[in-house]
């Protein structure tokens, strides 16, 4: 039986041998892709690696896994048979491409021929059998205009023993791409950032002898700042590279280290934790003292205790304190103490958290929480049930709801919850001070952070400790009386604004669909408080119904709260600026018909070109003047997206990819095609006429 299969894996593999060798291609005006295999036929338990091919016209460029300042990487999405996997896009050392009228910019990815790999890998129960790998590839090659490109590339092979056969073109090919991945480093690697610059050291025994390219590509963005140039310094088989550290420098720094001696260039993979620490780089702030960082944290905690997020519940806790009419001075002191003591820990919980986010490599601050929509969310119903609890919808107490209780209860458990919530609910709002005091915490050492962040709670808790410790200013407290209520209920108001601008916050953050479950939540809060308050004034089977029934609500807004973690995020709005509009074919239309000139840019976020021309032409003010005093319409089409209709409107002009400026005069029957490469001045004597 096992001769047979053999024989058929052979009859089979002469069939489609031919096939296989033969390249499978697509080429538009500016390149030309090519799939290929190693061989025709892969056995059972073995691998198979596959190429693309990129051979590109001359000044034309695409991309590396990270392109750099601006650009996509290649992508490929496999149909395989069932027993036959794809790995990851494998890519070789990239080049450094800059960009820009004075190299604003800097990417990294290939010029001329660029061969990336895939391995496939078959099962080792697989049938033997001819089969067809479909590749759905998409690229973006780049010139003065960066044009999009896709292609479905096939590629017939076959699953069998696999021939002893000669070196065939395609597979002395994918060979050689092979041994020009990347390799692991053979020497210690580590990274140190002092300051504004990262410092990458290799060795010892890196090799001697003078190497004619160092260079290290991030595999992540916002690592290094590309454009800036990197230092090299080589002693005794060490080598030591220094590189300007960009916007979001990770925990741990990852990438490649291209070496080049005698003609051979080499990629060697590289990872290592980021040790050492930025400077701050506001001047103001470097250089403040940690006592002046702790009095503006103190008095920023101070003033946190007016804003609209902290203060109902500061009031809702006093008025529960003068209720009470304890004036008992032991019994005031604990209740301080403990309503500071839950202030702290609260604080000491952020910042540790925090602290570790940011050392996972997070770039997060003051309010990082309000990133995740479910957060976000449940902040907004813990609103809202504050403000339905002041309503008189329900009341917190009594035997009810052990969590709820615990932050109006009497005593110093509730005095502690009281300052864990004022915490919670502090976390959407600022107060002067705090800027400049959490943001020099965030450059220190954890302990000076934690420090600092400790003064803020201190700030935020002295007002009430004030009145727990000062003799006498319990007693000129007013006296409770029906103005309590009137109190509570008109601070419930500040709290529905909170609640409503949480969830607006949820809309920029997740598509509509999602948003649905976040609105959905909020009303399920308005029926497990009507709910609840309704079981406060019930007894026997009535009240037992009540409360299983809010638990079940309750449950199930847990359950949608949980999904928007999960949730994808909302897609972008499209790039547009000001005094702009969305291009439309209509809209063109019409404001031809008035009369009007009309400018249109046709850009998208990937494209380097556009946004060189918008820092360096459409921002300026002069273009802005040009524009107002000619009643010149501008239109933004933004092609980040696919988008049919800007297709057409370039392809009408005989153009396939962006930027594409036109500009249509009062009149005109055709556009005036700008340059690709604009100038403030070049827009606006197409304005002007002069």
């Amino acid at each position: 039986m096992k001769q047979l299969l053999r024989l058929v894996g052979l009859c089979l593999a002469l069939i489609t041998a031919s096939a296989a060798y033969a390249d499978s291609s697509a080429e538009s005006d500016h390149l030309r892709a090519e799939l290929t295999a190693e061989r025709a036929t892969v056995a059972p338990g073995e691998s198979l690696w596959v190429a693309l091919t990129f051979t590109m016209k001359p000044k034309w460029h695409t991309y590396w896994s990270t392109p750099g300042d601006a650009g996509l990487p290649p992508q490929i999405a496999w149909t395989l048979p069932a027993g036959v996997t794809a790995g990851s896009l494998q890519f070789p050392p990239p080049e450094q491409v800059p960009y820009g009228e004075h190299g604003e910019f800097m990417n990294f990815g290939y010029s001329d021929k660029v061969t990336l790999l895939t391995e496939f890998k078959v099962a080792a129960d697989a049938a033997p059998a001819p089969f067809t790998a479909t590749a759905a590839a998409s690229w973006l090659v780049c010139s003065d205009v960066c044009v999009p490109e896709d292609a479905t590339l096939t590629l017939p092979l076959t699953i069998g023993a696999a021939p002893q056969t000669a070196s065939t073109p395609a597979g002395a090919a994918i060979a050689a791409a092979r041994a020009a991945l990347p390799k692991p480093a053979p020497w210690p690697v580590s990274f140190a950032r002092k300051d504004k610059t990262i410092t990458l050291s290799a060795g010892p025994d890196i090799g001697a002898g003078a190497f004619s390219e160092v260079t290290f590509f991030p595999a992540e963005d916002g690592v290094l700042t590309n454009t800036a140039p990197q230092k090299t310094t080589i002693g005794d088989k060490t080598l030591r590279l220094e590189m300007t550290v960009g916007a979001t420098p990770p925990a741990n720094v990852s990438g490649m280290l291209v070496l080049a001696q005698n003609g051979e260039r080499v990629g060697y993979a590289v990872a290592a934790p980021l040790t050492g620490s930025a400077a701050p780089t506001n001047a103001e702030v470097s250089a403040m003292p940690l006592v002046l960082a702790f009095v503006f944290a103190f008095l920023g905690g101070i003033i946190l205790n007016v804003m609209p997020c902290v203060l109902p519940v500061l009031v809702m806790k006093a008025m529960s304190f003068m209720s009470r009419g304890n004036t008992d001075p032991a019994a005031l002191r604990r209740d301080g103490l403990a309503y500071t003591a839950g202030v702290l820990v609260a604080f000491g919980a952020l910042v540790g958290a925090l602290i570790a986010l940011r050392a996972a490599g997070s770039a997060v601050g003051w309010g990082f929480q309000l990133q995740s929509p479910a957060f976000v969310a449940a902040l907004s119903y813990v609103m809202l049930a504050l403000g339905l609890n002041l309503s008189g919808v329900f009341t917190i107490g009594g035997s009810f709801g052990v969590g709820q209780e615990l932050a109006s209860k009497g005593g110093a458990t509730g005095s502690f919850f009281t300052g864990l919530l004022a915490v919670v609910v502090a976390t959407p709002c600022t107060a002067p001070f705090m800027g400049t005091a959490v943001g020099f915490a965030l450059t220190q050492s954890p302990l000076e952070a934690i420090l600092v962040f400790e003064a803020l709670g201190l700030g935020l808790a002295a007002p009430y400790l004030l009145i727990c410790f000062v003799p006498g200013m319990a007693r000129r407290l007013p006296r409770p009386g029906v103005w309590m209520d009137r109190v509570k209920q008109v601070l419930a108001f500040p709290l529905y604004g909170a609640a409503a601008w949480l969830i607006w916050v949820v809309a920029q953050q997740l598509e509509a669909t999602e948003l649905a479950g976040a609105l959905a939540g909020l009303v399920l809060v308005g029926f497990i408080a009507w709910l609840y308050g309704t079981a406060q004034q019930s007894s026997g089977t009535g009240r037992a119904v009540a409360l299983v029934t809010a638990a079940l609500a309750f449950l199930a807004t847990v359950g949608l709260t949980v999904t928007l973690g999960s949730a994808p995020p909302a897609k972008g709005a499209g790039t547009q600026a000001a005094g702009s509009e969305p291009y439309t074919a209509a809209r063109l239309a019409a404001l031809r018909a008035e009369g009007r000139p009309v400018f249109i840019d046709f850009t998208a976020a990937w494209c380097i070109t556009c946004k060189v021309n918008e820092r360096i032409a459409l921002s300026k003010p002069e273009v802005s003047d040009a524009f107002k005093s000619a009643n010149v319409a501008y239109l933004i089409g933004d092609w980040t997206n696919r988008n049919a209709e800007i297709s057409a409107a370039l392809q009408a002009v005989g153009r396939d990819g962006v930027p594409l400026y036109l500009y249509y005069g009062v009149g005109a029957k055709e556009p005036q095609v700008l340059p690709q490469v604009l100038t403030a001045s070049t827009v606006v004597a197409a304005v002007t006429g002069k």
